[in-house]
């Protein structure tokens, strides 16, 4: 896992560093700066395979660093010495005034001056760029850093719209200047940077919207802090890796079952919508999942017996219109107890109201493990403190939209006016105090999908495309989640596993064929080699 921190628990591990292990800030600005030039040169300097524009290579004649008076600019001035000393052309603007510098900021910039850095007020670099035009340059934004917390206002403004204008590449030192570290928003202006360079841990806001999107290509780099500060277990939000998912799947004994790998029952179907049922039912057999049986309104058996293969139908009691009644219950509950290792509810079920009534009654009853999407959330919005009574573990997997309703009923947020805003501004710790408050499991999908646990973790997923944005995706995830509960894993890391593998797949064919034309059967069909590609 790679922990991602806040601006507050960054500035911790800084001061921890140097008030007890004796490591000054001037040796970590230093280090800092030090990364920073040697990204540079290994970008526009060597045959590297970290370019991503091959006409920067050997390009960039002149430097152009653009500091703030804070510790961010500090780090412009260790850039701009070095670089200046490589006989690099370097120009520097600093954004205030230098009787204003203190620490290890004033120190560098002393330094830089020693060396013979010219550094001129940022009035220069208005004036001297009027058109934002400029050749064969690279721009080092070390404007602000991770504690910002407040609009961005002129005279800052003005400088980051005229970078953004230049036809150079730009460098943010640690995060794009005018970006929320803790909640990716843009702070009414950012900085978009191609590459960004920040140290010790990756922040919330490099992979939140749009702070994402302002991030570029990130690089993490060491610069000394003690392990045990970077791998502190009070840093609770992680980034899931590739290499976490392989550690997941023990290989199949050769004596096993069917039963081995689990028996899922999904509820889910109703007239118009019984493509949602199969596609999560066939989802969670090619996630290996050893049965699926699919509980539907027992007027549309027609309408599914020539459409299954593999899977099992469990015909239900309904209105007699398609939807599923209350009296369902009980002949799932019974099922359940001779057969059910996991349960699945909600692809296509309908907004009925009796629906309502009936998952209500299934989240209080089930013993087994619950995986909750789509209509099966709608259901639920209204009393979402039943969740509480749940015997089993309950995983919720709804879209921003679902996620609003659901918290409509809850005590998190004070207002209940603009809550998709409230979610896309502060993804994480919504989903995260959701989560605790309810005793569930919560995959708030993304970008980037966010998983937490009810004791206070959160996995923040960097697999999937816009691509995905398509009927369907939703209920093969859910069949994949299903799948690896079904086959031992638990709650927490079968959501984690589930959400990257589904997205993974969905880069996949969105690499072979595009993301216009991406639907739900193709992760589906795809899952096999994604499985094996990531087992392996």
């Amino acid at each position: 896992m790679l922990k991602i921190a806040t601006s507050a628990e960054m500035h911790r591990i800084d001061r921890t560093t140097i008030e007890k292990y004796g490591i000054s800030g001037t040796v970590l600005m230093e280090r800092a700066g030090l990364c920073v030039v040697e990204r540079i040169n290994d970008i526009l300097f060597q045959n590297t395979e970290h370019i991503t524009h091959n006409t920067e290579k050997n390009r960039a004649k002149k430097i152009i660093v653009v500091c703030g008076g804070g510790n961010n600019g500090g780090d412009g001035f260790v850039i701009a010495r070095v670089m200046h000393n490589q006989g690099r052309e370097v120009e520097v603007y600093l954004a205030a005034t230098p009787r204003g510098l203190e620490g290890d900021a004033k120190i560098n910039y002393d330094a830089a001056r020693k060396y013979g850095v010219a550094i001129r007020p940022v009035s220069h670099f208005l004036k001297h760029y009027p058109r934002g035009a400029a050749r064969n340059c690279i721009i080092i934004d070390a404007l602000i850093g991770t504690g910002l917390n407040k609009e961005v206002r002129s005279p800052l403004s003005d400088i980051i719209g005229k970078i953004n204008k230049m036809s150079c590449p730009v460098v943010s030192v640690d995060i794009p200047s005018g970006i929320s570290s803790d909640t990716g928003q843009i702070m009414g202006c950012a900085i978009k940077a191609r590459y960004t360079v920040t140290f010790g841990l990756a922040k919330r806001g490099h992979f939140l919207y749009p702070g994402a999107e302002h991030t570029g290509q990130l690089f993490i780099e060491d610069i000394g802090f003690p392990l045990p500060l970077l791998a502190s277990e009070k840093i609770r939000i992680n980034m899931v890796q590739k290499e976490d998912i392989n550690t997941l799947f023990p290989a199949r004994p050769e004596y096993s079952h069917k039963g081995t790998y689990g028996h899922v029952l999904i509820i889910a179907g109703s007239r118009g919508k019984t493509g949602a049922a199969l596609m999560a039912a066939k989802a969670c057999l090619r996630t290996g999942a050893g049965l699926v049986t699919i509980g539907i309104p027992e007027t549309l058996m027609g309408a599914f017996q020539s459409r299954v293969t593999e899977e099992m139908i469990l015909p239900l009691p309904d209105k007699g219109n398609g939807t599923l009644s209350y009296g369902a219950a009980e002949t799932i509950f019974d099922f359940l107890r001779k057969m059910g290792t996991v349960l699945a509810i909600g692809p296509g079920l309908s907004a009925d109201k009796e629906i309502s009534r009936l998952v209500t009654e299934l989240v209080k009853g089930s013993r087994v493990p619950i995986v909750i999407d789509a209509d099966g959330l709608n259901a639920i919005a209204d009393n979402v403190n039943l969740l509480r009574k749940s015997r089993a573990p309950v995983i919720l997997t709804p879209h921003p939209g679902e996620m609003a309703r659901l918290l409509i009923q809850s005590s998190i947020v004070a207002g209940k006016d603009n809550l998709l805003t409230l979610i896309e501004e502060d993804r994480i710790n919504i989903v995260l105090n959701f989560a605790r408050q309810t005793g569930t499991y919560v995959v708030l999908k993304g970008p980037p999908t966010i998983t937490a646990s009810p004791l206070g973790e959160a996995y923040i997923n960097t697999t999937g495309n816009p691509g995905m944005a398509t009927a369907g995706t939703g209920d093969v995830l859910t069949g994949m989640i299903s799948a690896f509960i079904a086959q031992g894993l638990s709650p927490a890391d079968a959501a984690m596993a589930g959400v990257y593998i589904h997205g993974y797949a969905g880069d996949i064919i969105a690499e072979e064929k595009g993301k216009n034309a991406l639907i739900a059967s193709d992760i589906i069909r795809i899952l096999p080699i994604v499985l094996k590609s990531t087992r392996d």
